[in-house]
């Protein structure tokens, strides 16, 4: 049964330009390992905006909204064995979202060089 469906689109230099400032915004919003990645490829805000809207359209299909005592760095978006995208949550965030602890948590990314999009699909 689909608990939820989040879908966002967002302009890539709008995460490019909060990126590259000095302010933490890219420590806050992604996981070290979210960073490791994005900085191996050559479009680097491409990629950290695809995982933005990830977030957001994870949050999205909660059907609340971010919640207190979640954490955009924890909700994390990697790849499986074959490259496809998945959400794994870490941290408080884990804790805090145990309401979906054994739900299936689906993600597609896209991303061009001015948007990147994400839809999230949570089932139980």
């Amino acid at each position: 049964m689909i608990r939820g469906i989040g879908i966002d689109m967002i302009e890539v230099d709008r995460v490019g330009g909060k990126i590259s400032k000095e302010n933490g915004f890219r420590e806050m919003v992604f996981s070290p390992s979210e960073i490791d990645y994005c900085e191996s490829k050559a479009n680097p805000q491409e990629h950290y905006a695809a995982r933005f809207a990830a977030k957001e359209a994870f949050f999205k299909a909660l059907g609340s909204g971010w919640k207190s005592q979640t954490a955009f760095h924890e909700v994390e978006v990697s790849h499986d064995g074959q490259g496809k995208p998945m959400i794994n949550l870490l941290g408080q965030s884990a804790r805090t979202l145990e309401e979906i602890a054994g739900a299936r948590i689906f993600v597609s990314l896209s991303h061009l060089k001015r948007y990147a999009s994400a839809i999230v699909i949570i089932e139980q």
